[in-house]
């Protein structure tokens, strides 16, 4: 399939600009007739690569892509423009080329009589189960625009919390990453060259010398074996992952772990309050909002507390009942869930709440980058008195001999 960039008259004689996949030129032409366009200009797109309905990893649309996209269509809805007239001008301001083309084809979805939620829901890769339920209850209530900003509101919370995450990660990673590099150039060129004087003195050398000879011996002929078992782990950890039951595992394991785990349960806790908060305000039934939230939430454990709850409220008991038995789930939040059912402001609620998490997860998030600092720097001594040890004690001591 190839993509063609197209410049076309309505029958209302009104300039469009969008663009269109197909296999061929003609087919291309026969498409956009069919649609009653007068075709100014036709040109296909050189080494653009993207099929319909899914996207590969380098055409993948960014989340701030679909903020912004939230946020502009809900501006031009609530000043009166005309929904397919809104996509069109956002084809043409939108920056990423793959997401230029799935709204160009959202745009003649809706054009040709489909509702915004089901063009939306052609892209799953794109829109989430959330983000299209969301956008169908504002389609019944009559109120697309506030549903849009509100949308646009709660995707900013998420986007801005995970680049906090990212952010504040990126200096200890940097630091280790460049930690490993030196140590890995020093094996295999600074080594060899400081530890081959010590060999050809004949001294005895003590047990840390001896070791960093055969690590640096290790590093320059069987580097290989390195790789092959860091794929190995790769791949491992991908095929547990793709069974129910390691996933459950890992995420377990990772609600476990010293430190992280304290910070992972506050992430999904966070997601899980402000998604349940965000569909209950949109008007989506609480059951499924639990189906929605349990796809969403990013975490196994969570998943099947979600879900078994469906069926517990089903019968008729509080969404707080299979909470308040988890030890995955804080005291709080399953008391403040119970106080917003009884109060009729769950919605309310658990947006606070939402917002009480993700204060949690930028204070530990600052907490770990403050401890992870001096166990760099605790890391850095060990590797130079390593040296010490292993290089220059020994050759300070073959000077003096001599």
């Amino acid at each position: 399939m190839a993509i063609f960039d197209y410049k076309a008259k309505d029958q209302d004689g009104s300039s469009i600009n969008g663009v269109i996949e197909a296999p061929t030129e003609n087919v291309a032409a026969e498409l956009l007739e069919d649609r009653h366009y007068i075709i100014l200009s036709l040109t296909q797109r050189k080494k653009a690569t993207l099929f319909q309905g899914s996207i590969g990893f380098l055409n993948r649309v960014p989340m701030r892509e679909v903020v912004i996209f939230s946020r502009q269509l809900a501006v031009m809805i609530s000043t009166a423009v005309p929904i397919v007239q809104a996509l069109r001008i956002l084809v043409k301001q939108t920056q990423t080329v793959a997401f230029k083309i799935i709204i160009s084809e959202i745009a003649d979805e809706v054009d040709g009589g489909a509702k915004l939620s089901s063009a939306l829901s052609r892209y799953p890769q794109v829109f989430s189960q959330f983000f299209i339920h969301m956008i169908r209850s504002g389609e019944t209530t009559g109120k697309l625009d506030e549903t849009l900003n509100y949308l646009a509101d709660q995707m900013e919370k998420d986007y801005d919390l995970r680049s906090r995450i990212r952010g504040a990660m990126i200096y200890p990673v940097f630091i280790l990453t460049a930690l490993v590099g030196v140590g890995i150039v020093m094996m295999i060129f600074v080594i060899p060259q400081l530890t081959a004087v010590l060999e050809e003195s004949g001294a005895e050398l003590p047990w840390t010398t001896r070791a960093l000879i055969k690590a640096s011996d290790f590093f320059q002929t069987d580097w290989w074996v390195l790789i092959l078992v860091l794929i190995g782990i790769i791949v491992a950890y991908r095929l547990v992952l793709r069974s129910e039951s390691g996933r459950r595992q890992v995420d377990t394991i990772k609600l476990r772990l010293p430190v992280f785990g304290n910070l992972f349960q506050k992430i999904y806790l966070t997601r899980l309050a402000r998604s349940i908060a965000t569909l209950i305000a949109g008007g989506i039934p609480l059951t499924r909002t639990l189906e929605i939230v349990a796809d969403i939430v990013g975490n196994t454990v969570y998943k099947e507390l979600t879900i078994a709850t469906i069926d517990v409220i089903e019968d008729g008991n509080s969404i707080a009942t299979l909470f308040a038995q988890s030890k995955e789930v804080p005291a709080m939040l399953t008391q403040m869930m119970a106080v917003g059912e009884q109060t009729g402001k769950l919605d309310m609620i658990l947006e606070r709440l939402a917002d009480f998490y993700s204060k949690e997860v930028e204070s530990l998030i600052h907490n770990l980058v403050t401890l992870l600092e001096p166990m760099v720097m605790l890391l850095l001594g060990v590797a130079v008195a390593i040296m010490i040890t292993a290089i220059l004690l020994p050759m300070y001591q073959l000077s003096t001999a001599i």
